[in-house]
Parts: C-alpha cells; sequence; structure tokens
C-alpha cells in the first residue's frame, strides 16, 4: 500500500501524456527550457508560499545555473510552435506539482508504484483513443517496458527518497542538473564529443547547484 491518490496520477498522467506530444512540434532545447520553465515557477512558487528562506548567494546560484542551461540549449533553440508551448508549459506545472506532493512519501517506492498503478487507467484510456495508430513490435515493448520500469520508475524513487530531504526551493533547483546530466551521458555512453559549450555549461549549472545546497547546509547549521 503507497500513499498515491487520484490528485497524483493526474499529475503523473499530465506530464507524460502532454510531455510526449509537446515535442512532436517542439525542438529538444526549446522544449527543455520551457519544460524547466515551468517546474522552477511551480516549486519555487509553492516553496515561497511556504514561507522558505532563500539567501542572496541562494538566488545567485540559481540564475547562474539557469544561465548555464539556457547557454547549453540556446544553438537549437528556435521559434516554438504556440501549441507545443502550451503543451510544454502544462507538462512543466504537472511534473512540479508531481515532485511537490512527493514531499510527503513516507516510502518512496511505494508511492511511486501506487502512483503507476493509479495512473494505469488514464494511460490505458488515451492509447485506446488512439487505437488506430497502434504499431507494435516486440523490440518496441521491450523497450516501451525497460524505459518505463527502469528509467522511469526506479528514476522517480530516487527522486521522491530525495525530495523528503530537500525543500521545494531547493529541489526545484538541482533538476536544472538533468540536461547537464543527460549530455555527460551522452559522452559516456554514446561516444559523443566533450565540447567547450558542454563543459562551460556543465560547470555553471552544478556550480550554481552547488551553492544553493552549500547555503541549505549552512542554514542548517545556523
Amino acid at each position: 500500500r503507497g500513499t498515491a491518490n487520484w490528485r497524483t496520477a493526474i499529475a503523473l498522467f499530465v506530464y507524460m501524456a502532454f510531455f510526449s506530444y509537446a515535442y512532436v512540434s517542439l525542438g529538444a532545447g526549446t522544449g527543455t527550457l520551457i519544460l524547466f520553465g515551468a517546474v522552477q515557477l511551480t516549486m519555487f512558487g509553492a516553496g515561497l508560499k511556504r514561507g522558505e528562506q532563500f539567501s542572496l548567494p541562494a538566488w545567485l546560484g540559481v540564475i547562474v545555473a539557469a544561465l548555464g542551461l539556457v547557454y547549453l540549449v540556446s544553438p537549437g533553440l528556435t521559434a516554438p510552435d504556440p501549441f507545443g508551448v502550451l503543451l510544454m508549459t502544462v507538462a512543466g506545472i504537472a511534473w512540479g506539482a508531481y515532485s511537490l506532493r512527493g514531499q510527503r512519501a513516507t516510502d518512496p517506492l511505494a508511492a511511486t508504484a501506487s502512483n503507476f498503478v493509479y495512473a494505469l487507467p488514464l494511460g490505458a484510456g488515451l492509447c485506446l483513443a488512439l487505437v488506430a495508430d497502434l504499431h507494435v513490435s516486440t523490440r518496441g515493448v521491450l523497450l516501451a517496458a525497460t524505459s518505463g520500469a527502469v528509467a522511469s520508475g526506479l528514476g522517480y524513487v530516487v527522486w521522491y527518497a530525495a525530495l523528503a530531504r530537500l525543500p521545494a526551493t531547493r529541489a526545484a533547483t538541482v533538476q536544472l542538473s538533468v540536461p547537464i546530466i543527460a549530455g555527460f551521458g551522452g559522452v559516456m555512453l554514446l561516444s559523443e564529443p566533450i565540447t567547450a559549450r558542454l563543459s562551460l555549461a556543465g560547470l555553471a549549472t552544478l556550480g550554481g547547484i552547488a551553492v544553493v545546497l552549500a547555503q541549505t547546509v549552512r542554514s542548517r547549521k545556523v
């Protein structure tokens, strides 16, 4: 038995569905900025509303981290499709809501499993609505199952475990590291080159996040 409920499941489903369809019309860089922008605003707004304190060095760290992300994806930025922007914005808000609700989870594994089970009817309903476009192959099913159960499922468990130890504003900042991690993952797993842009963007983003987390530790000691 987990701590899931329909609100959390709906947030997860909306993120998944809107994120997927947004990228049909958005480039990777543009979509990343819109998604993380919406996530930041959602989680920062919730955190500040709760009365979380954010020092000036922490704000500067957030700005540096965000600029690093902008620098990383800026070569691929183009004028975005308005409908794609709307879909990705909703996806970002939904992910922010899903993350905020995860701070209440006492058992990350049980909560994530329950969230996936609760979201299953919604996902199945979407698939049935699009059954005319269905194409199934053994390799596709295996890849999809691995992506969902391993990459997403276990990743979300780890994220929920981290959320229990991070205020909303800090958790929002930490998520800016995801594109940087993906970039270095491409270097290690796909033999992509290490570019000066990736190195500088990684240094700025991870350095900014380190400043924010250092302020968190310092405020706890005080």
